[in-house]
């Protein structure tokens, strides 16, 4: 159990520390070089910004930064409390991503990542 605790401390004490210091406030992070040099946002911009409204509670906030990162942060917590229970009883944690759900998962970023991008799309923009 120590180890799932350890991985809880650490992702609770970043959560702590992007929600303490601002993300719209300039200077406290560095700015994604993907969008510096090239203007196009990445399926991560957002992340920090959606992170702290998370920790303060604003949800529709944190889905209009950047939705795909509080899928993650969902998706965290439950694989977490799987496993904390299979390590509870003494049972191995198996996730099995196979290719198909890769190419699933990359799929579904990429083309986040496109309509983010196009002038249609500004509404999905952190």
């Amino acid at each position: 159990m120590a180890v799932p605790a350890a991985v809880l401390a650490a992702v609770a004490g970043a959560f702590a520390y992007v929600g303490g210091v601002d993300p719209y406030e300039p200077g406290h992070y560095p700015v994604c070089p993907l969008l510096r040099f090239t203007g196009i946002y990445c399926p991560g911009c957002g992340g920090l910004r959606s992170a702290h409204a998370f920790v303060h509670g604003d949800l529709p906030a944190a889905l209009h930064a950047n939705a795909p990162a509080v899928l993650g942060y969902l998706g965290f917590a439950v694989l977490w409390t799987v496993w904390v229970i299979r390590a509870s009883r003494g049972r191995p944690v198996r996730v099995e991503l196979g290719p198909v759900h890769l190419w699933t998962l990359g799929t579904l970023l990429l083309v986040f990542t496109v309509v983010r991008n196009l002038p249609f799309g500004d509404w999905l923009l952190p």
